[in-house]
């Protein structure tokens, strides 16, 4: 999995928490490079990765079940510092030869620890005495310390909230020190890092940027790479990495679907060919796309029209520059993370369509995945790193499909452009109100509904648009962004105004879940 060699990894064992990928962040936002693993796997890695600290995740299982999933027995045996959170207090106790049980006294939400010792964990924040909100999510509880432990907080459902060994540097905290919730959190985890485990906070983008050059140079060789240019952050920045790495042996290849934004394919280029001397191919391939796609209703058929589509034209384009050894893309940790998920499931499809997926088999190429390692967040600071402008780096996400999805019901030439126009007014008033960088994603979508009007004296039926415009840390869980009444006013009169085919403007006030972010 490594793009490169990381001599002070963490690695993280995963029990299921829903929480697991923000106990990486926690890790990394620190200065340290973290790993996940799924339990099965644990013990493959740990020899692998030969970790400097183990972290074992929450998880919705209970020790009291049998079966219920252990970490290797190795992580105990090797003499290098554990944190248990949760379920891994649970197994860490158990496995170290204390007892644990289903709790009588559940605690979920909000909850205070009281400080009984001092402990490195501690250093700096918490001092014997004093009580600190934490974040619990648990049904069981600890009974009895395995043999050289010691009580150092608890709180009132769970007497153990707090062990360690200082000696054998482990620790079993009951409450979720990851999720904002616990306003100590991040520091806990930075002690453990740092105080107690002894890393140096050397994990940068600045350093990674070195490191990731280095071994894009030793995988390619002397050979040729193309990549798939969407625009966004994460092909944009594998691009430049690239292109930094082997020069004019990566060629860029945009394609324009016609289903981007407004100007958003000449943007891209003219970015491209400004800030960096990049070898990029833009294809005009719209009328293709849109031609396949005319009238098409079903959002699964729309998603497999434009991956084939897009597959064939980047094939063909390829052909032209003569073929190439690689295939750049930029598929970020998440996905790999949810590739091998803990409930081992298959791997999920990458929704970005620069994930040209089925590419590599049929061209005969190998992939080349430098941001494989990355959060979104890590990401973005490469960018800046690499020179890339900060309206690029901010840029909402924008999915593969384009418009097509933001388009319910059979897709029309004439649909696609109102709804550009509708999209780009409604973006331009975010920025206009200095929202933009509040906002995870906001986008319109052209519903395939008709409503009567009335503009100036005459009778009107013509399309709803609805605005959408959601929080997000990751994109994993959303919430609608509240705006004031006085904005929607605003935005929905100089859509109605200002484009022609919409007479009424709604605003989609549900959250993800139930809802996903996009409508399709």
């Amino acid at each position: 999995m490594n793009t490169t060699a990381h001599p002070d990894t963490v690695l993280i064992i995963d029990f299921g928490s829903q929480f697991t990928q923000l106990i990486a962040r926690r890790v990394r936002e620190s200065g340290v490079y973290s790993e996940i693993v799924p339990f099965q796997s644990a013990e493959e890695a740990f020899h692998r990765i030969e970790p400097k600290a183990v972290i074992l995740s929450g998880g919705p299982a209970s020790t009291s079940e049998a079966g219920s999933p252990r970490a290797p027995q190795i992580v105990f045996d090797s003499g290098v510092p554990v944190l248990g959170i949760c379920y891994g207090q649970m197994t860490l106790c158990v496995q170290m030869g204390g007892r644990a049980e289903s709790s009588p006294h559940r605690e979920f939400g909000r909850a205070f620890v009281e400080i009984e010792k001092e402990c490195p964990l501690f250093d700096g924040m918490w001092a014997p005495g004093q009580r600190h909100q934490v974040w619990m999510s648990h049904g069981d509880r600890v009974i009895a310390l395995p043999e050289g432990f010691e009580i150092l907080a608890r709180s009132d459902g769970a007497p153990f909230a707090v062990f360690g060994d200082t000696d054998r540097r482990m620790y079993g905290i009951m409450f979720h020190p990851e999720v904002v919730h616990t306003p100590d959190g991040a520091r806990l985890l930075s002690n453990f890092v740092h105080g107690v485990a002894g890393l140096k906070g050397d994990w940068t983008m600045a350093a990674y940027r070195e490191q990731a050059i280095e071994a894009i140079r030793e995988k390619v060789g002397d050979g040729k790479v193309i990549c798939a240019l969407s625009g966004g952050v994460d092909s944009s920045v594998a691009a430049l990495l690239i292109h930094e790495a082997i020069g004019e042996r990566l060629t860029c290849i945009l394609v324009d679907h016609g289903l981007m934004r407004k100007n958003e394919a000449q943007q891209v280029v003219e970015m491209f060919r400004q800030h960096y001397n990049l070898p990029l191919i833009l294809v005009d391939a719209s009328d293709r796309f849109i031609g396949a796609l005319e009238g098409e209703s079903d959002p699964e058929k729309k998603r497999k029209t434009i991956g084939r589509l897009f597959i064939e034209v980047f094939e063909e384009e390829a052909k032209k520059l003569g073929g190439a050894d690689f295939l750049a893309q930029g598929t970020l940790y998440p996905d790999v993370i949810e590739s091998v998920s803990f409930s081992g499931g298959p791997s999920v499809t990458i929704k970005s369509h620069h994930n040209v997926g089925g590419l590599p088999a049929r061209m005969n190429m190998k992939l080349v995945e430098p941001l494989r390692e990355l959060f979104k967040d890590e990401v973005r600071i490469l960018g800046k790193e690499l020179g890339l402008p900060e309206s690029f780096i901010g840029r909402h996400p924008f999915p593969g499909p384009g418009l097509a999805i933001r388009c319910p019901g059979g897709i029309t030439r004439e649909k696609l452009e109102i709804l550009r126009e509708a999209d780009a007014i409604y973006l331009d008033e975010i920025r206009k109100a200095g929202l933009y960088d509040a906002i995870w994603q906001a986008f319109a979508v052209l519903l395939p509904v008709q409503t009567v009007g009335v503009m100036g004296d005459g009778r009107t039926y013509e399309f709803v648009c609805a605005l959408r415009a959601v929080t997000s840390v990751d994109g994993m869980t959303a919430d609608f962004y509240h705006y004031d009444m006085e904005f929607l006013g605003r935005a929905a009169t100089r859509i109605i105004n200002e484009v022609r085919g919409i007479n009424r403007v709604v605003y989609d006030v549900t959250s993800k879940p139930p809802g996903t972010i996009e409508w399709e």
